[in-house]
């Protein structure tokens, strides 16, 4: 877990197994923790997805961990409770790649393999997530035209970095902030890809590096802990929704 600095907000999430304490890293990044805290308050209006309609409320009291994965992450912020809703709007990734030295991480390995933070598992993984976005930075608009310039797109492969992988993705980076790691305690964004984040959030169980530059990490645990690996224990059905609901009962700024 990152070190704790004296000079950021601290908020407690409050849930039916326990507390925990998140420090928030407004300077690196500032739009996600103003989004966290002002939905947590109930400082900014959002679109109910059950109501269909606007309101201004307490948006995280008695939501669920919808998504809780053994020895990887807890995940809550849900309005329906299954991962498919949010706060009816989406706002821009806080990540520089660079701090993140994803710039010095090459796509291709010495032995032809990618990079195992890719995830690649099979051919058409690889074109769909390196070779094609490529291939579409370099302007090839037909299969003629990939066909003919296979040299020059293998010469680019073999120069890539992961930045430019997932620029090529859609990512957008800012060189200005400063990055956390995604490790253990670490709270973060999720996501369904580049600029796509709204309320939903989650908690590293463990260090989890394939993320870096994918997701906005915005706080990490100072405290309680425990409590997350306590709810990372619980039964949990074929889509790892707990089969007993786990309550976040309130997020609020804590007052020292």
């Amino acid at each position: 877990m990152a070190k704790e600095d004296h000079s950021n907000p601290v908020c407690i999430i409050k849930t039916s197994m326990g507390d925990v304490y998140v420090e928030l890293f407004a300077k690196e990044a500032p739009d996600t923790v103003k989004n966290f805290i002002e939905l947590a308050e109930g400082k900014k209006e959002y679109t109910d997805p059950v109501q269909n309609a606007k309101v201004k409320n307490n948006f995280y009291d008695n939501l669920i961990f919808h998504r809780v994965i053994k020895n990887f992450m807890i995940q809550g912020g849900c309005p329906k409770g299954n991962g498919t809703s949010g706060p009816g709007y989406t706002f821009k990734d806080e990540i520089n790649a660079i701090s993140l030295e994803l710039d010095k991480i090459k796509v291709m390995q010495p032995t032809g393999g990618t990079h195992p933070y890719l995830l690649v598992r099979s051919q058409q993984d690889f074109s769909r997530v390196v070779v094609m976005p490529l291939s579409r930075k370099m302007g090839i608009k037909s299969q003629q035209e990939f066909q003919n310039r296979q040299q020059e797109i293998q010469q680019k492969l073999s120069q890539l970095t992961l930045k430019e992988c997932y620029e090529n993705l859609g990512y957008l980076y800012d060189d200005n902030l400063k990055s956390h790691l995604p490790e253990r305690g670490v709270i973060a964004m999720a996501n369904s890809g580049p600029n796509t984040n709204g309320s939903q959030f989650f908690i590293n169980l463990i260090d989890t590096p394939w993320l870096m530059g994918k997701h906005t990490i915005f706080g990490s645990v100072i405290k309680g802990i425990e409590v997350v690996d306590k709810i990372s224990k619980v039964a949990v059905d074929n889509r790892s929704k707990p089969k007993k609901d786990v309550k976040i009962i309130s997020i609020r700024l804590y007052k020292q």
